[in-house]
């Protein structure tokens, strides 16, 4: 890579600089795609049901993988995380309506709860891109 063996990706998350992390590390043709949640340019928490706030998360995985030379068609694992097993099909839907024709492999987890109360999903992925991409 032209940048360097490892190149790290920040969005407007408010907690990558206070918890030590990045949204998004590319190593060789390799990109990780820390949990996304609902968070908007601002800061704030995207206000809607499941799916919107996974539409979001699924737009700010995309921007990151974009940032490190990638794309959505690049992505081989993402993972669901929810706070309600009744949000599934909302979640699934959104995820559908970018990865229908991709298909990675997904997971999908209902967990008690997010950092903050208002977020019912959160999104994680991982990407490999081809040759012809590093």
């Amino acid at each position: 890579m032209a940048d360097g063996w490892r190149r790290n990706h920040g969005s407007a998350s408010p907690f990558e600089p206070v918890y030590g992390y990045s949204r998004a590390v590319r190593v060789g043709n390799r990109i990780d795609v820390a949990g996304c949640a609902p968070i908007e340019p601002d800061g704030s928490s995207t206000v809607g049901d499941a799916g919107v706030q996974a539409a979001r998360c699924l737009t700010i995985i995309g921007e990151a993988l974009e940032a490190l030379g990638g794309s959505f068609a690049d992505v081989v694992r993402t993972r669901m995380y929810i706070t309600d097993a009744a949000d599934a099909d909302r979640v699934g839907q959104a995820h559908g309506a970018i990865f229908g024709k991709i298909r990675p492999a997904a997971t999908m987890l209902v967990i008690p709860a997010l950092i903050r109360p208002e977020w019912k999903v959160e999104i994680e992925a991982e990407a490999i891109l081809s040759e012809s991409s590093c």
